[in-house]
């Protein structure tokens, strides 16, 4: 069974509803292929390993979380660019991206699939465009928080911990390079905050605050919510789907 390229679209549009978000790219179809569509692939970023898979896996469409283009880009088609570009329009694939409303979707989106994977269910959300979650926890400490990541998600986590043996009952987190709304999960109430990547001012600001930061990856943290999404729609509409894991360490 195949489907014109623009329902597939209606139907991500209307699930993620990027026209609620000021984010940093264009979210939707950032490259046009072929119109009628059977096969999707889904991945974490637009690479250059993921498209030559989709291309292998006969994929009609490729949905991610990191596309191609962002606010501020040079604009000129060469070097890795052109190579991506390339593959994409010489197979005559659709490429479909969602950054900030794939992280936000309330079900299926980068927050609630990576909270569901440690075992938390959101019952609030905090920070710029609420992108923020927080949930019940009962933890020891941050220390066997931090185990408890590392283990769920199958890699080490860098922890910064603050003095004393503070037990953690609230925690909040935000995938990606979300560090910037520690201060956000601090005032929200969090006991432990956690994300993928952080930045010099996290370790005074957890030590400060006696709130914990833990860095979990990047790609790690973002690699739920678009297997989720496509998943989701590919079984509403009768396409085929595959998630396409390009290993990333960051």
């Amino acid at each position: 069974m195949s489907i014109p390229r623009s329902d597939l679209l209606a139907r991500f549009d209307a699930l993620l509803q990027p026209e609620r978000f000021k984010d940093y790219g264009p979210n939707g179809l950032q490259v046009e292929g072929r119109g009628e569509i059977q096969r999707v692939a889904s991945g974490v970023t637009a690479s250059l390993a993921l498209i030559d898979a989709a291309i292998a896996a006969r994929a009609d469409a490729i949905f991610v979380h990191h596309g191609l283009f962002w606010r501020g880009m040079d604009g000129r088609v060469t070097g890795w660019m052109k190579q991506r570009l390339q593959r994409l329009l010489a197979h005559d694939i659709n490429l479909f991206a969602y950054h900030l409303p794939l992280d936000a979707h309330p079900e299926l989106g980068n927050n609630a699939q990576l909270g569901l994977v440690l075992g938390w269910q959101a019952d609030q959300r905090f920070g710029e465009q609420e992108l923020g979650f927080a949930a019940p926890a009962a933890f020891a400490g941050a220390a066997e928080l931090a185990a408890h990541v590392q283990v769920a998600l199958g890699r080490g986590v860098t922890l910064v911990a603050p003095e004393g043996a503070r037990p953690i009952r609230r925690v909040a987190w935000c995938t990606g390079g979300a560090q910037g709304y520690f201060e956000s999960a601090i005032a929200a109430g969090a006991d432990a905050f956690i994300t993928g990547e952080f930045s010099e001012p996290q370790t005074h600001l957890a030590r400060e605050t006696g709130v914990a930061f833990i860095a979990a990856g990047h790609h790690a943290t973002e690699r739920y919510g678009a297997p989720a999404v496509a998943a989701h729609v590919a079984r509403q509409l009768g396409l085929e789907h595959q998630f396409i894991d390009i290993d990333n360490p960051a």
